[in-house]
């Protein structure tokens, strides 16, 4: 769990980072492509699974092995949900658009095992 950690704490990083350089260094760009919505939305997306990840890593789940499930597709989700909307607010490639929703199921896929993982009675609960 430790390299999900640092992951998750350089994602967190990120997130802040990109969000102060959306809002001031690319203030200009973002508005006048009409992206502001869309680079908010990738670091609103981008800094909540970045600190869910995180908790993870303090045994917020009785099972190691759905928190790593958890967040491996978060992580997964981040970079290509938020990384594509950055890369689409930036002027990028016209195929990072249907990259965006494959992002957003793996961000579902995380919350789908975490609903699971929380769930499912884990081996010592049963009788």
């Amino acid at each position: 769990m430790k390299i999900i950690k640092v992951i998750a704490a350089v994602l967190g990083f990120l997130g802040v980072s990109l969000g102060a350089f959306g809002a001031h260094a690319l203030r200009d760009h973002l508005t006048a492509h009409e992206m502001t919505q869309a680079w908010q939305t990738a670091v609103q997306y981008h800094l909540i699974h970045a600190g869910l990840c995180f908790l993870l890593t303090r045994n917020v789940l009785d099972s190691d092995r759905w928190a790593k499930r958890i967040a491996v597709a978060w992580i997964i989700g981040i970079i290509l949900f938020s990384g594509s909307l950055y890369g689409m607010a930036l002027g990028g490639p016209k195929f990072l658009g249907p990259i965006t929703p494959l992002g957003g199921l793996f961000l579902l896929y995380g919350w789908g095992c975490a609903a699971w993982g929380a769930f499912k009675p884990t081996s010592a609960s049963r009788p």
